[in-house]
């Protein structure tokens, strides 16, 4: 009976202590208890700010050295031919990252605590171990990219990357998540940089759209060379390529459970369902 009642028994989590108190967003806050209605746009859009960092930060997150490195191979081998391969991939990122927020909102804890809860500790482990191996990895390859850069730059990679290092550390060694919300901000907001560039090359926009909504093979391309840079394509911007993405914006959308407004915004009620 004891075996049959446990395997029987509902798993719950239990509501992080981290995730209890104020929302202290980076560009406003929400105090713990505020249930009231969000009836004019001003208030709307004071409590969409306060909640709006995580979200941002995991959009820009995945454009990283290793996707830049992919998709300038894309279009150095075959131009816009494959911009059709991002396309698909909208509505499937979209419901992904809806579905870890509202997890998060709803139940108040990150997405490593609920695989725990649910699937047992085998399985909790496994995806903290993957989470860890990772983001070392994604680390190694952030820094082969600052590596390259600085060499094109003619810059010192050794002092360069030690200093991105360091910055790194302190920004994460702060102990205050506002703080490191805003220096990811910061980031996120130097990646505006790409709109210039983009702007400088006089990128053929005619043919942009084409490619984007047409579906088709570079000509006189070997199929397996294609398909291997759509597999990479597709590997940076899927949500198997964006796990730990997909584990942040649960984990801080968590945060949110206290508050109905919130809530709202995020699911159009306050139920969440």
């Amino acid at each position: 009976m004891n075996a049959l009642a446990k395997a029987t028994a509902p798993h719950t989590a239990v509501l992080d202590p981290a995730h209890i108190g104020h929302i202290n967003g980076a560009f406003g806050t929400i105090l713990q208890g505020d249930h009231g209605p969000r009836e004019s746009w001003r208030h709307r859009l004071q409590t969409l700010l306060a909640i709006l960092g995580p979200g941002l930060i995991v959009m820009v997150g995945d454009n990283d050295a290793g996707a830049f490195g992919t998709y300038t191979q894309a279009g150095q081998n075959y131009g816009t031919a494959l911009l059709w391969t991002l396309l698909l991939l909208v509505p499937v990122l979209y419901v992904n990252q809806e579905m870890v927020l509202r997890l998060g909102a709803v139940t108040g804890v990150g997405h490593a605590r609920l695989i725990l809860e649910r699937f047992g500790k085998f399985w909790g482990a496994f995806s903290v171990i993957d989470l860890f191996l990772l983001n070392g990895l994604t680390i190694v390859t952030e820094f082969i990219g600052i590596a390259l850069a600085l060499d094109y730059l003619g810059l010192s990679k050794e002092l360069g990357v030690a200093f991105s290092a360091v910055l790194i550390m302190a920004a994460a060694s702060t102990g205050d998540f506002r703080r490191f919300e805003r220096f990811s901000i910061a980031l996120v907001f130097g990646s505006l940089l790409l709109v210039p560039i983009f702007l400088m090359i006089h990128p053929p926009i005619v043919q942009i759209a084409r490619d984007l909504v047409t579906p088709r093979l570079p000509q006189g391309a070997k199929l397996s060379e294609v398909m291997l840079l759509i597999i990479a394509i597709v590997g940076q911007r899927s949500p198997l390529g964006s796990s730990s993405s997909n584990r942040a914006m649960s984990s801080t959308s968590a945060s949110l459970r206290g508050s109905s407004a919130t809530k709202r915004l995020i699911c159009g009620s306050a139920s969440c369902w």
